[in-house]
């Protein structure tokens, strides 16, 4: 693959954690599921800070599902006041069709008085190309 391709790429999929964390916080839930894969796999510990259990989601359907949840919760999604940041990212293209991403992340609550970090962790990320542009297929959430 040409260095200028990689590049390129790589840009792309950063732009890909970003509007990933961004319309988990004030988009919709259309515009959220459309980053990932029709399979893709979301996989978080027990959240103790945010009272939520361990979660497996597998397919564009459970993901939909999963955020639904969570903003009818109010835990997150627009008019939630959080924000999801992150930070410290690095990419890793693996093919013209593949790559990897470890993101450091935050998330902050009372954002408009506040701001207080929830908890914070890593992204291991695993990106597909798609004939829409890179997209997510894994994300493995790590707390701490």
């Amino acid at each position: 693959m040409a260095g200028s391709d990689r590049l390129a790429d790589e840009l792309e999929l950063r732009n890909l954690v970003a509007r990933i964390a961004q319309t988990a916080d004030s988009g919709t839930v259309a515009e959220y599921v459309a980053l990932f894969t029709e399979d893709a796999a979301w996989s978080m510990p027990d959240n103790p800070a945010a009272g939520l259990p361990a979660s497996e989601k597998r397919g564009i359907g459970e993901i939909e599902a999963g955020v639904h949840e969570r903003r009818a919760s109010g835990l997150q999604g627009p008019g939630s006041n959080t924000k999801h940041v992150v930070t410290t990212i690095a990419i890793d293209v693996r093919g013209p069709d593949n790559a990897l991403g470890h993101t450091y992340w935050m998330f902050f609550r009372d954002t408009t008085g506040q701001p207080t970090v929830l908890n914070m962790g890593e992204y291991r990320d695993e990106f597909r190309r798609t004939p829409e542009g890179w997209r997510l297929a894994r994300r493995t959430i790590v707390m701490g």
